[in-house]
């Protein structure tokens, strides 16, 4: 069933996730009123009647594109958190972020996007990344290459010599043990910054226009889309246990995802300590 739906036209899915932008998250762009925005677990984590009515949209139209396919989306996940172990069962699972980076849509900032992946047994199979307010669709599917717009990227390598750099989680929504670690990239060579929309920075890597990045949260939601964006530009990825970071896993963080192998390797080093 899955390889049959892969090897159609996946336009359908392009056409559902612009549609649930359209019709749910622009409209209300720079137009939320105070009563459409709420705090989930704080002040800095934000959802708003855009997250939630845009996860629906999506939830109805890709399970009705794929039959049999679950959703597990970040405001579902919310809701009841047993709807993550869908990742771990045999159906395929759509995994969603409605606006990754809401507290930029919240402030009016266009840097935000909607991240749908297709995964089956843990495995990313296909990817979309879409900012409707940068008019940007970044596209992947496994063994087919990167493309945003349509033109094919390639992460490529850091120029020799240069500082490498990085966008590590940010320190509005680490602990104490996560600012430890990440303070190790505070070396020579190496200039980090807090991460805004993690599917958007996963992006710049996949172009070239960041040399990697630095997490220590697990939720698939941020990251499936963009672990295959990466790999598919050529990048490579790792947790501080020296295994690739998996979906449907519990895993030993953080990870590190760079532009090439030599990168996210470097990256992992200075988080271990070593």
């Amino acid at each position: 069933m899955i390889e049959q739906f892969l090897a159609q036209d996946l336009s359908a899915v392009e056409e559902a996730i612009r549609k649930a932008a359209a019709v749910e998250i622009m409209p209300r762009f720079r137009q939320l009123a105070e009563h459409e925005v709420d705090q989930k677990s704080g002040p800095h984590d934000l959802v708003t009647v855009a997250d939630r009515k845009a996860e629906e949209h999506l939830t109805a139209s890709l399970t009705h594109l794929l039959p049999g396919s679950a959703v597990v989306g970040e405001e579902a996940v919310h809701a009841d958190p047993t709807v993550y172990g869908a990742l771990r069962a045999d159906a395929p699972v759509w995994i969603v972020d409605p606006v990754d980076g809401t507290r930029q849509f919240v402030g009016g900032d266009p840097a935000f996007c909607t991240l749908v992946a297709l995964a089956h047994r843990g495995e990313i199979l296909a990817s979309w990344t879409f900012a409707p307010a940068l008019e940007e669709l970044a596209t992947a599917v496994r063994g087919q290459g990167a493309y945003v717009n349509g033109e094919r990227i390639r992460s490529g390598s850091p120029r020799p010599g240069a500082d490498l750099r990085v966008a590590m989680a940010h320190p509005l929504y680490t602990s104490d043990e996560d600012k430890v670690r990440l303070a190790r990239l505070d070396v020579p060579g190496v200039v980090a910054r807090p991460c805004g929309s993690a599917g958007l920075e996963y992006l710049r890597v996949a172009r070239g226009e960041m040399d990697g990045l630095a997490f220590t949260w697990p939720s698939a939601w941020d990251h499936a889309a963009g672990l295959l964006l990466v790999a598919e530009a050529g990048g490579a990825q790792s947790t501080v246990a020296g295994v690739p970071f998996r979906i449907d896993r519990d895993n030993e963080l953080p990870f590190a995802v760079g532009r090439d192998e030599a990168t996210a390797v470097r990256i992992r080093e200075l988080l271990r300590g070593a």
